[in-house]
């Protein structure tokens, strides 16, 4: 099993910037693939970012430009780095792993853009 924590979240102006962390522990497989997932209130969960274990990384349209999503296989630290926030990007945001059929998620953390 693999077991996720985020951090990072918080309430930021409109414009501003923010770095969210997963840490991950537990049988992590060499090839996976790790992302970055919100949900926002009366909303569905959405694809923020992926990015494989070989460092490809796959972006959603409404984030593109303003988010950077890394990852550290070393230190087993995923990131989402945001810049050019917006009110329309508060949500909670999810950590996920994949490899294969199995698939986990970390608790989440709130990120909130005031305006």
């Amino acid at each position: 099993q693999v077991q996720l924590v985020e951090s990072g979240g918080g309430l930021v102006q409109a414009g501003g910037s923010l770095t969210l962390s997963c840490a991950a522990s537990g049988r992590i497989f060499s090839s996976n693939v790790m992302g970055w997932y919100r949900q926002a209130p009366g909303k569905q969960r959405e694809l923020v970012a992926t990015i494989t274990s070989g460092g490809n990384t796959n972006t959603a349209d409404p984030v593109m430009g303003r988010f950077t999503i890394s990852r550290d296989n070393a230190k087993k630290l995923l990131y989402l780095q945001m810049n050019s926030l917006k009110p329309e990007d508060t949500a909670v945001y999810y950590c996920n792993y994949r490899n294969g059929p199995y698939s986990t998620w970390g608790q989440g953390t709130q990120v909130t853009v005031s305006s």
